[in-house]
C-alpha cells in the first residue's frame, strides 16, 4: 500500500490543483471578500482549501495521510498566490535566486577577510585578537548547525532560507557600521625611510580607541550572525535542491551553488581593488600627509558592504514565496523510492520526533555509521588543504618571486579562487554525468585525489635562486653580520626595522629600507622614487637621471632573472582544480548512505567534524607552523612582536607542500576505509542494486 499510495497521491495533488484553476466566476463572486472587489483577479486572488463534496461522483478521495510530497502549493506570499507567476514555481528558479544570496554572502567573506587583514597590520592586532575575529564564523556556526540541520529539515526549508537573507544583509551592515559611524582612523606617526641623524622614532601607530572598540564588536557579532546564516544555505538549501531533482543530476545543481560561493569572493577582491591599492605601499610607517587618504579610502569600506546588504535582500520575497516543495517534487520522490537503499530496511525505517532526546538518538545513530564518519573525516582533511594553500600561498609567490604583498595576493587569488570554483563545478558535472554510484563516487576522490598528490610533488621543484639581502643572507661586503641589519656604514641614520621598504642597489644587492642603505636624499623620476647618496652601496655601476645626479637605488626587490612564476601557476592552478574535484561527491556519497529523514542532520553533523577537525584548529595549526620559517620580524613595535618581513624559502616551500601533501593522504586513507566497509555492508553487486525476490513477489500479488 505505501508504494501505490506513492504513485496516487501526486495524481490527486494535480487534480486538486486543476480543480482550484477550474472554479466557476459564480462560485468565486461568493467567497471574494467585499474589500477585495476592487482588485484584479489577474494580479492577486486568495488562495483556499477546496472541499470536496460527499456526493459528487468521481471525486477524488481525501487523503489521509499529509506527507511532505503532498506539500507542494503555488508560488506566493501565504494565501496570496500570484497566479502569472506560477512559472517561476519550479527547482531552476528558485536556483537563481538561491545562488545570488549564496554568491553574496561569498562577497561578505571576502570583504570581511580583506578588511580584518588591513586592520590588523594597521594596529598590529595580537595572535589573539586576530584569530578571534577570523574563528568567530566558524565556532558560531559550530555550536548552532546541528539544532538548524534538525529542525529545519523537519520544517519549511525555503522559510528558512529566506531567514538566512535577512541575516546576510543585516550582518553585513554591521560590518560597515564602523566605517558609516564616521570613526577616525587616523595615523599617530611621523618618519621617514632616508637615512637621518637626528631623526625622532615614533612608531606606534594605533586608531582612535573609539573605533578599534566599534570595530572589533561590530565584526564579532556580525560573524555570529552570518555564521549562523550559513547553516541554513549549505546545509537545508542542498537537501531541498536533493528533494527536488533526480538523483544523478543533483552534483550539477550542487556544483553550481559551490561555485556560486566562489565566484562571490572573487568578486569581492574586484570590488575591493582601489581599497588594495590603498594599502598596498602602507607596510611602513604613514606620515601625517597619508593619513587623510587613508582615512578617505577607509570609510569606502562601508559602501560595498551595504551595497551586498541591499543585493541579499532583494531575495527576501522571491525565497519566501515558494512553497514547502516546488512543482514536480512529489513525482521525483516517488521514483526515488522504486530503488532501494544500499543498506537494510533497518537503517531506512527510523523515524524521530522533534524532542532533544529524539535529536541526541539520531545523532548517535549517525555516529555510529562507520562510512559516515569516514567521510565527514574525508572533507574535514580537505578543508585543511584549501585553509594551508589560502594561508601560505599569497606569502609564498611574495617572497619566491620577489613580488609585492598586492600582486602577489591577487595572483594568490586569481588560482585559489577560479581553480576552486571551476573544480567544485566541473566535480559536479563529472559525477552527474557518468550516473556514478556511491562506490563509484569514492572511487572517484580517490584518484583525483592522487593525482593533486602528485601536482603537488612538482610544485616544490619550481623555485627561484635567492637575491643577496643586505643584514639577512649578505653582511654587507664584509663589514657587517648576518641576521644584523646594522652595519657601520648605517649606524648613523637611526634606522627602524619597522618599516619594510625594500629597495635595489646598483650593486644588485637588495636593502631593507633606504634608511638602511644610508641614502640621504631621494627624488621622484617619471613616478616612481629614486635614492642618491648612500653610504653602504659602493659598488655596481651608476646611472645618471636627467640632472646628470648618480642614482645608487631604486625602490622595488632586485630582479631575480627567473621567469618560473607561469610554470608555478599552471601546477598550482592543476593542483587546486583536481583537489577540490573531491567535495561534491563526498557530499553526494553521505545524502546516499543516510536515511531520507536524516540527511539534513547528517550535513550538519559533517560541519561540525568539519569545523573541529579543520577550520577551527587549521588557522591556529598554520600560524604556528609559518612562525618557524620566519627570519626576520618587526622586534621594535612598542614592544610587541611584529611583522614577519623575510621568510626563508625553501623552508616555506617544503612546508607548504609537505602539509597539504599529508591532508590529502588522510583524504585517501579515509575515502579508501570508507569504501571497503561500504562493499562490506551494502546491497550493491557491481556498482547495481538487486530488488529482494520476496519485494517482487507482492508487487505481482498486488497486481
Amino acid at each position: 500500500m505505501p508504494d501505490a499510495l506513492a504513485e496516487v497521491e501526486p495524481k490527486a495533488a494535480q487534480l486538486q490543483v486543476a480543480e482550484n484553476t477550474l472554479i466557476t466566476e459564480a462560485e468565486k463572486g461568493k467567497k471574494k471578500p467585499r474589500f477585495m472587489k476592487t482588485v484584479p483577479l489577474s494580479l492577486i486572488k486568495f488562495h483556499t482549501f477546496q472541499k470536496t463534496e460527499k456526493g459528487q461522483a468521481g471525486a477524488t478521495p481525501p487523503v489521509v495521510k499529509k506527507t511532505k510530497e503532498n506539500l507542494e502549493g503555488p508560488w506566493g506570499l501565504g494565501r496570496i498566490v500570484f497566479p502569472g507567476c506560477q512559472r517561476l514555481n519550479n527547482i531552476h528558479c528558485f536556483l537563481v535566486f538561491y545562488c545570488l544570496l549564496i554568491t553574496s554572502q561569498g562577497v561578505v567573506f571576502g570583504l570581511i577577510d580583506l578588511s580584518i587583514d588591513t586592520f590588523g597590520k594597521d594596529n598590529h592586532l595580537n595572535d589573539m585578537g586576530n584569530l578571534l575575529l577570523s574563528l568567530t564564523y566558524d565556532i558560531s556556526s559550530c555550536l548552532i548547525v546541528v539544532f538548524i540541520s534538525y529542525y529545519g529539515g523537519k520544517g519549511n526549508i525555503p522559510r528558512w532560507i529566506t531567514f538566512s537573507s535577512f541575516l546576510v544583509g543585516f550582518g553585513s551592515l554591521l560590518f560597515a557600521f564602523p566605517y558609516f559611524s564616521g570613526g577616525d582612523h587616523k595615523a599617530s606617526a611621523v618618519t621617514g625611510d632616508i637615512c637621518q641623524e637626528m631623526k625622532t622614532k615614533k612608531v606606534c601607530n594605533k586608531a582612535v580607541p573609539s573605533f578599534q572598540t566599534k570595530f572589533i564588536s561590530s565584526f564579532i557579532l556580525g560573524q555570529i550572525l552570518q555564521g549562523v546564516a550559513g547553516m541554513p544555505l549549505y546545509i537545508l538549501g542542498a537537501v531541498f535542491i536533493d528533494n527536488s531533482v533526480t538523483t544523478h543530476s543533483a552534483g550539477i545543481y550542487l556544483g553550481i551553488v559551490e561555485a556560486s560561493v566562489v565566484l562571490g569572493y572573487s568578486l569581492s577582491y574586484v570590488i575591493a581593488a582601489t581599497l588594495i591599492k590603498g594599502s598596498e605601499n602602507r607596510t611602513s610607517g604613514t606620515s601625517v600627509e597619508d593619513s587623510d587618504v587613508i582615512q578617505s579610502w577607509l570609510q569606502h569600506w562601508w559602501i560595498y558592504f551595504g551595497l551586498v546588504s541591499l543585493i541579499a535582500w532583494s531575495t527576501l520575497i522571491p525565497l519566501s514565496c515558494f512553497p514547502h516543495s516546488v512543482r514536480g517534487t512529489a513525482k521525483i520522490k516517488a521514483e526515488k523510492r522504486k530503488h532501494p537503499h544500499p543498506f537494510d530496511g533497518k537503517i531506512k525505517d527510523q523515524e524521530f520526533g522533534i524532542s532533544i532526546k529524539d535529536l541526541f538518538a539520531t545523532i548517535w545513530v549517525l555516529l555510529k555509521n562507520p562510512i559516515f564518519t569516514c567521510l565527514a573525516l574525508t572533507k574535514a582533511s580537505e578543508s585543511l588543504v584549501f585553509i594551508g594553500a589560502s594561508e601560505y600561498l599569497p606569502i609564498y609567490i611574495e617572497n619566491q618571486f620577489l613580488l609585492t604583498h598586492a600582486t602577489a595576493t591577487k595572483i594568490a587569488g586569481f588560482v585559489l579562487l577560479p581553480g576552486g570554483g571551476l573544480g567544485q563545478l566541473l566535480g559536479g558535472v563529472i559525477v552527474s554525468t557518468l550516473h556514478m554510484s556511491c562506490k563509484a563516487l569514492m572511487r572517484f576522490i580517490m584518484v583525483t585525489s592522487v593525482i593533486s598528490l602528485i601536482f603537488f610533488g612538482f610544485v616544490i621543484f619550481v623555485h627561484c635562486d635567492p637575491v643577496p639581502l643586505a643584514g639577512i643572507n649578505e653582511d654587507y661586503d664584509g663589514t657587517g653580520q648576518l641576521g644584523n641589519l646594522t652595519a657601520p656604514c648605517n649606524s648613523h641614520c637611526r634606522c627602524s626595522s619597522s618599516f619594510y621598504s625594500a629597495i635595489c642597489g646598483r650593486d644588485n644587492t637588495g636593502y631593507f629600507s633606504p634608511c638602511f642603505a644610508g641614502c640621504t636624499q631621494s627624488k621622484t623620476l617619471n613616478g616612481r622614487q629614486a635614492y642618491y647618496n648612500c653610504s653602504c652601496i659602493q659598488a655596481g655601476l651608476a646611472t645618471s637621471d636627467d640632472q646628470g645626479d648618480f642614482i645608487d637605488a631604486r625602490p622595488g626587490a632586485c630582479d631575480t632573472k627567473c621567469y618560473k612564476l607561469p610554470l608555478f601557476i599552471a601546477f598550482i592552478f592543476s593542483t587546486i582544480l583536481f583537489s577540490v574535484f573531491s567535495g561534491i561527491p563526498c557530499t553526494l556519497t553521505i545524502l546516499r548512505i543516510v536515511s531520507d529523514n536524516q540527511r539534513s542532520l547528517a550535513l550538519g553533523l559533517t560541519y561540525v567534524i568539519l569545523r573541529i577537525f579543520g577550520t577551527i584548529p587549521g588557522p591556529i595549526l598554520f600560524k604556528m607552523l609559518g612562525e618557524t620559517f620566519c627570519i626576520f620580524r618587526e622586534t621594535e613595535y612598542c614592544g610587541k612582536k611584529g611583522n614577519c618581513w623575510i621568510y626563508n624559502k625553501m623552508k616555506m616551500a617544503y612546508l607548504m607542500v609537505g602539509i597539504c601533501s599529508v591532508c590529502k593522504v588522510f583524504t585517501i586513507f579515509f575515502t579508501a576505509i570508507a569504501f571497503c566497509l561500504y562493499k562490506c555492508l551494502s546491497k550493491e553487486d557491481s556498482d547495481i542494486l538487486h530488488i529482494p525476490i520476496k519485494n517482487l513477489k507482492v508487487k505481482k500479488r498486488k497486481n
